[in-house]
């Protein structure tokens, strides 16, 4: 995989936290923060990647990119869409991506909180949310993005045998995640300790977890055919 010298790309000072009102959906908000992300209802996919294809791997989270754009290098026949609400990250990864002229690769400032109506049904193969922020006070779990609500959408929007990837260093969301998953009931969870099955890229968190020994979690979540759910925050699509 070819190597990119990031120090042509001076990074901003990007604070770790942004304002945690962009956490929350855009219909709970009585007062809408100068910085939150924009809505996005529908998108071109040619105006994103070369090919005009839609991305066949969401990133929820992206970060600073490393990941992101570590597999789109590994992948070039396969695009990638990243989604971050740090805007400044979003544009330092956006000035990345066209300075290295990597078509298959883009990002997006957004908030999935509130839902992802511009990815079509069973189009992706693969989903990752990696080190998710904790939000470990009860008063604020509710702006943790992995929520019901999310967990429906990415349910839809995987392809049949599709998967999503999760990856933390904190037990509590990874009981936490595992409890959503397996109360939603539309995948297969596996805890993934091989590396040979799991991807080669790494994101800046996973490299300081080694370095410092801290332990961590990666797991696969296989879509399958979902059982009817009788909890009615995952509303049964099929009965809509």
């Amino acid at each position: 995989m070819p190597s990119i010298d990031l120090s042509k790309y001076p990074q901003p000072r990007i604070r770790h936290h942004t304002n945690p009102q962009v956490y929350l959906p855009l219909r709970q908000l009585h007062i809408v923060p100068p910085n939150y992300p924009p809505l996005i209802e529908h998108i071109e996919w040619q105006r994103l990647f070369q090919d005009g294809r839609p991305p066949a791997v969401l990133d929820i989270g992206c970060g600073m990119g490393r990941f992101l754009i570590e597999y789109a290098l590994g992948n070039p026949e396969r695009n990638i869409l990243g989604v971050e609400v740090r805007k400044p990250a979003v544009e330092w990864i956006g000035t990345v991506i066209r300075g290295e002229h990597i078509v298959n690769a883009a990002v997006l400032w957004y908030s999935v909180a509130n839902g992802l109506p511009f990815i079509e049904s069973e189009s992706l193969d693969a989903v990752t949310y990696f080190f998710p922020d904790p939000w470990f006070k009860k008063r604020h779990a509710k702006r943790r993005a992995f929520a019901p609500a999310l967990v429906e959408e990415l349910y839809r929007i995987l392809q049949p045998g599709g998967a999503l990837y999760l990856m933390t260093d904190v037990p509590e969301v990874d009981m936490y995640q595992r409890m959503l998953l397996a109360e939603h009931g539309g995948f297969d969870i596996v805890e993934v300790t091989s590396e040979e099955l799991w991807f080669p890229q790494r994101t800046d968190q996973e490299l300081f977890c080694l370095s410092k020994g801290i332990p961590y979690v990666r797991l696969r979540c296989a879509k399958r055919q979902r059982i009817q759910c009788s909890d009615p925050r995952f509303p049964d699509e099929s009965s809509a």
